[in-house]
């Protein structure tokens, strides 16, 4: 079995300050490109064309960085070094045969088969580089019979991405994630309902990443989708001055396209990742049985139905000590294959439906009363409605915990004891509109959460304002008393609560975050009640006078079109 590697960093001390850039920089040369994408649009189903668009875009990609590494392997070794694969994965760039370039699809492009030619150019790719094994697709564009000049326009149309670096992206992984990243959003938009089986939209994969913090491990995905949760956990990484090569990365995914197009998100980032040898069933092939991992981020299935037959994993030991999670609903089952796959020190935040925070469906109550007891929820956040593109209802955040002890330890980081303790947020009234049917939650909604957080955790929030080293030390010394009372958790109703074990059994364990919050107070605007009572009363009877006048109105319009009020079997005639 696997240990998990001993933590030896502490969490570094400032943050990286992102280039403010404009929303018009940022998506320029990506709307072009999805407008030639949607081009492709009644050829082909839209769950297909997406993995046309990202497959041609990493092998424009890889074959740019291909030609940069080839012209210098020219100049310093000379030309009979050009076909040796060693030199090129010793400066971690993928070699590709001839007809497996961009230069050579861009050049028969017009060709009637150029399909067949992409296809070939894909499994030249995998054949050469072991490590994309199973990451690109199959035969796949012969397959979709598509229509020869709208595939010559998206590659004509791909041909002008300039992948290599420049002054606004620091890698070439940089500029191709972010057309990854803007292209899987877009994908899962445009697919409504099937589009999350592949991609968390933006905003809560950050929340996650913020909330566990996941700087040094092993970080794991059971239901990964396209990779989302590990590219955010390495963009978190180096915002914060981290070393990505200091974490390890495992996931599993169980749809084959959508596990190749993981593999590929991964790739062209230039990140390692142990995704299992192929796409499987979590709960039946598990690809990492022996795993502890030190983080754990998930958005499984909501409400997955049929996960398993009545006699089939029954006693599997991912829920020793616990009853077995009905058939009808995977929630639990989720939830205890992650817990069985947390390291003694280990932290796990996913996304489940509301329903899994109070459901006693078939013994569902029981199990999640057994987690409690155990002490394992460390945090529960309510989220507001429509933050997916899959479904409008609202949903929750759990994080777990196996380890609640407060430690000092040398390359922890430092936090209280939370043992018998459980912090509940309410954050259904965050995130703003972004469109007629889509929210999000803001950078400040984000920041808000994952603050009340780790100060309830103890954690010592740092600046980037440096302590002064001299002059007035009793000044310093009160500035960072006023600054640590700053961070003192405090419970803010109708916001957060930190509850103990006790609060929660006399709730009957059920996990609603509102339950434990309640209401928020009241602010009082200054305003006397009898002012207030005054001014409300006038505007009602305003409100009542226009109401009589309206109806007057009406009454004669009616009498005029021979509807008079009819009183003691005679119409009534005011006229």
């Amino acid at each position: 079995m696997e240990t998990a590697p001993k933590k030896t960093a502490t969490k570094p001390a400032t943050k990286k300050v992102a280039k403010k850039t404009t929303k018009q920089a940022q998506v320029g040369f990506e709307e072009s490109l999805w407008d030639a994408a949607n081009k492709l649009r009644g050829s082909v189903e839209s769950a297909e064309y997406k993995h046309i668009v990202l497959s041609l875009i990493f092998l424009k990609f890889i074959s740019d960085k291909f030609e940069v590494r080839q012209k210098a392997i020219i100049a310093e070794y000379g030309d009979e070094y050009i076909d040796m694969v060693d030199f090129y994965a010793m400066d971690n760039v993928f070699y590709l045969p001839e007809d497996a370039r961009w230069s050579y699809i861009q050049a028969n492009a017009k060709q009637g088969d150029i399909a067949v030619k992409i296809d070939t150019a894909l499994h030249g790719v995998e054949k050469n580089n072991k490590s994309l094994a199973g990451a690109l697709p199959d035969n796949y564009f012969s397959r979709l019979g598509l229509d020869a000049s709208k595939l010559s326009a998206l590659i004509d149309t791909i041909n002008n991405i300039d992948t290599i670096a420049n002054q606004n992206e620091k890698t070439e992984e940089d500029l191709v994630g972010r057309v990854y990243e803007y292209f899987l959003g877009k994908f899962a938009a445009s697919e409504g309902k099937g589009g999350g089986e592949f991609y968390t939209p933006k905003s809560i994969v950050t929340l996650i990443a913020d909330m566990i913090e996941p700087f040094e491990g092993k970080i794991y995905d059971p239901c990964c989708g396209s990779g989302g949760m590990f590219v955010q956990s390495l963009k978190f990484i180096n915002s914060h001055n981290g070393n990505q090569k200091n974490v390890s990365i495992y996931g599993q995914e169980y749809t084959n396209t959508t596990y190749k197009l993981a593999k590929m998100n991964l790739a062209v980032r230039g990140i390692s990742g142990n995704l299992g040898d192929i796409a499987g069933d979590t709960f039946f092939k598990d690809q990492h049985p022996d795993l502890k991992a030190d983080y754990i981020m998930a958005n499984p299935p909501f409400n997955q139905k049929q996960w398993r037959a009545d006699n089939e994993l029954v006693d599997d030991a991912r829920w020793a000590g616990y009853p077995t999670p009905p058939t009808g609903n995977a929630n639990y089952a989720w939830i205890m294959h992650m817990i069985s796959k947390l390291s003694e020190h280990g932290t796990a935040g996913f996304v489940l439906a509301n329903g899994s925070m109070s459901s006693n469906t078939s013994g569902e109550g029981d199990i999640r009363q057994k987690i409690i007891e155990n002490d394992l929820v460390d945090c529960m956040i309510a989220l507001p409605g429509q933050l997916f593109y899959t479904t409008q209802i609202p949903v929750c955040l759990w994080f777990i915990s196996k380890d609640k002890r407060g430690n000092n330890e040398k390359g922890l980081l430092k936090r209280r004891d939370r043992q018998g303790e459980t912090l509940f947020i309410d954050a259904r009234e965050m995130g703003t509109m972004v469109n007629r049917t889509l929210k999000e939650l803001t950078n400040d909604d984000i920041a808000k959460i994952t603050q009340t957080y780790h100060i309830w955790r103890g954690e010592e929030l740092t600046t980037e304002t440096a302590k002064p080293e001299s002059a007035d030390k009793e000044q310093s010394a009160q500035k960072e008393q006023s600054e640590n009372k700053e961070q003192e958790y405090k419970d803010v109703a109708g916001y957060c609560k930190s509850a103990t074990l006790a609060d929660i059994k006399a709730n009957d364990y059920v996990l609603t975050p509102g339950r434990y919050v309640g209401a928020a107070d009241i602010i009082d605007d200054g305003i006397p009640f009898e002012t207030k009572m005054s001014e409300l009363s006038q505007t009602l009877y305003s409100q009542m006078n226009q109401a009589d006048e309206l109806d007057n109105a009406i009454r004669k319009n009616l009498q005029a079109l021979g509807y008079g009020e009819e009183r003691d079997g005679a119409k009534r005639n005011d006229s």
